[in-house]
């Protein structure tokens, strides 16, 4: 399992949902990739400090999120690609 969130979504942010995934015994281990247009420290920072493990800006490069996704999901023993 692998959540992909951007910052700004309707109803709850990123931060928001990062934040509660965090705290769910159930959904804690489930590694987060931010996709966001904010790319300032500070947003970075705070994304960080919620435990997500990876933080990328738009537009991103597709082989850079496909990377990502894949280093993430091998951490947690699933399918690996080259």
């Amino acid at each position: 399992d692998l959540m992909l969130l951007d910052i700004e979504m309707p109803r709850m942010d990123g931060y928001e949902l990062a934040t509660a995934m965090k705290a769910d015994p159930r959904l804690r281990n489930v590694p987060i990739i931010m996709i966001t247009s904010r790319t300032g420290d500070k947003h970075r920072q705070r994304a960080f400090d919620i435990g997500v493990e990876r933080y990328l800006g738009k537009p991103y490069q597709e082989h850079e999120l496909l990377r990502n996704v894949f280093e993430l999901l091998a951490e947690q023993g699933g399918p690996r690609h080259g």
